[in-house]
């Protein structure tokens, strides 16, 4: 073990060094420990009399912590209030989390995460993170700087544009880069005083947040065209100088921006879109987890999908490289996906404005091998010639799946794949209840958020959540234990194989696709030591000897647990 540390630099300190002492010692969320500070902590700190008298252990602290959170009236209240701890106490904050994912994943992150964004000016306590508005253009590294840590190796950044399946929620955005963080420190211990989320607050278009009083953003419509590049080449370029060694995940920005930005940017540090290649990994996963179950090849799958944007073009663009590695003919992967845009099939000659969508526009020869004809089919005419396996949603339009199409979907598939990933639950394109009433409970049905399990005719159906979160964390991890100079769409292929690995046979039993949230440091550890294994093997980064993968990632990932506080002793 006593090469860990030479390996990778992520591991916290053994114990905190400081001069600081009574309240501002308290009041740091990095050093507080409420009333776990042991009495000789509180002697040499200047905290006796601070504290009531007595000590909690840790354990101690998060069942008090979960009383305090169950007592909470509405969710909202609990996001409040775990937020509240966050800013007080990281150490409990974490430790309650990693304990109970399951429980609390969906109160800070999807769903309640949306609300929380929709009323953030209304319900911020204390902000985290940094902003950088058009102001500070030419002044991002000194903004930077005021980061409050300065060895930063993750970034979670968004321009606020697309939150989830709300749209433009303008400073209130800030919700997702720290709920992500959140994510990877708890799920893939990646330690937090090595994050930083940052919002690119460059205005709204939204009319009732320009209109109410309260709004907290940058006040002005949003930024456009050049002036828009020339803000986020200076934000680029303000993290190399600032913080040469971090990895940056761009989240939440608009389809318009996202593939250009990625394109633009991927050689120069490394980055990655988790909307667009972190969904399409977990969605592949499933799609390889449900394979488990049919017995069926990658190469034998047909994959209709309701939505062309960031999620479908991702997932579409990973299937294919999958099935690819598979030795799969192109002339199969080229018929094997269809892409349904808000204005119908993708499909050769029809206009198509977007760029993106262009490559995914099935040829017309798929068509004549299908015999669909016509130049505007429905969904539910390409589902009767196609008979897919697969089924995909990523609209934000409840309803998209209608009974007919699910139904026709269940004439040619014994156990078709239902996916309805949009989020949060309001948005998804059925309910699993539907997805599994329609095939007769036949159907895998996996979803963008949690939802309960379905009983239907006596037999219970666990629905798993298709939840980036089982991905981006130990993508993250991965890539900064190997140092990588760059993401590859690979390291998400082997990403997606690892996750759905993890899948136990009892949960395939029961129809989930994915593991429960409370494996997901496991998980995250077997990404990780995948990616670090693909960053060798591809010499993209530092080489780490294969029968050392594991033992790296497990040193690498922080557990939350309270260390010695001691004085700092002045230098001469």
């Amino acid at each position: 073990m006593s090469n860990h540390r030479e390996l990778s630099d992520l591991r916290p300190a053994e114990r905190i060094e400081t001069y600081k002492r009574g309240i501002w010692l308290a009041k740091n969320p990095a050093t507080n420990k409420d009333q776990a500070f042991t009495r000789q902590e509180r002697e040499a700190f200047g905290l006796t009399g601070m504290f009531p008298s007595k000590v909690f252990t840790l354990e101690e602290q998060v069942q008090l912590a979960k009383e305090q959170i169950a007592a909470k009236q509405t969710n909202l209240e609990k996001f409040i209030g775990l937020a509240g701890l966050q800013d007080r106490n990281e150490v409990l904050f974490y430790r309650l989390l990693v304990e109970n994912m399951f429980e609390y994943m969906p109160i800070v992150y999807t769903p309640v995460v949306g609300e929380a964004c929709q009323k953030y000016s209304r319900i911020l306590r204390r902000t985290r993170g940094i902003w950088l508005t058009p102001d500070d253009k030419d002044r991002i590294p000194q903004v930077l700087r005021n980061a409050p840590f300065k060895d930063i190796r993750l970034i979670v950044v968004t321009d606020n544009e697309r939150i989830l399946g709300l749209g433009d929620q303008g400073a209130g955005g800030m919700g997702i880069p720290v709920g992500k963080l959140s994510l990877y420190i708890a799920g893939a211990g990646i330690h937090p005083s090595r994050c930083l989320p940052i919002s690119l607050d460059v205005g709204t278009d939204n009319p009732d947040l320009l209109e109410d009083p309260y709004y907290m953003g940058y006040p002005s419509r949003r930024l456009r065209g050049q002036e828009y590049d020339d803000f986020i080449e200076a934000f680029v370029a303000g993290v190399l100088e600032v913080f040469p060694h971090a990895l940056v995940q761009w989240e939440d920005f608009h389809k318009d921006r996202a593939f250009k930005l990625l394109a633009r940017y991927r050689k120069r540090l490394p980055c990655f879109n988790d909307d667009i290649e972190g969904t399409a990994a977990v969605v592949v996963a499933g799609v390889f987890a449900g394979l488990r179950v049919t017995g069926q090849k990658i190469g034998h799958q047909r994959v209709v999908y309701m939505g062309a944007g960031e999620a479908c073009t991702g997932i579409s663009r990973l299937l294919a490289a999958a099935m690819r590695a598979e030795g799969v003919p192109e002339e199969i992967i080229r018929r094997s996906q269809l892409l349904f845009d808000s204005r119908g099939l993708l499909y050769e000659g029809r206009t198509i404005r977007d760029e993106h969508k262009k490559e995914l526009a099935v040829p017309r020869d798929v068509l004549e091998h299908y015999g669909i004809k016509g130049d505007n089919p429905s969904p539910e005419e390409v589902i009767a010639a196609v008979k897919p396996t697969v089924l995909i949603g990523a609209t934000a339009r409840p309803g998209t799946f209608r009974q007919a199409m699910i139904e026709e979907v269940a004439k040619h598939v014994e156990r078709p794949i239902i996916m309805p990933l949009s989020n949060p639950n309001s948005k998804a394109e059925c309910t699993p209840e539907q997805a599994i009433t329609w095939t007769k409970g036949r159907a895998m049905v996996a979803t963008g958020s949690p939802f309960p399990d379905v009983i239907h005719n006596g037999k219970r159906h666990v629905i798993g959540q298709a939840n980036n979160a089982f991905v981006f964390p130990g993508v993250g991890l991965g890539a900064l234990i190997a140092e990588v100079r760059e993401i590859r769409t690979e390291m998400f292929a082997v990403a997606a194989q690892a996750l759905a690995d993890c899948v136990n046979q009892e949960r395939l039993d029961l129809g989930a696709l994915y593991p429960s949230q409370d494996d997901l440091r496991k998980g995250s550890a077997k990404i990780a030591a995948a990616v670090v294994r693909y960053a060798s093997e591809n010499s993209l980064g530092r080489r780490i000897p294969d029968d050392q993968v594991e033992e790296v990632v497990e040193a690498s990932m922080w557990y939350p647990e309270y260390v010695p506080i001691v004085p700092r002793q002045e230098t001469e």
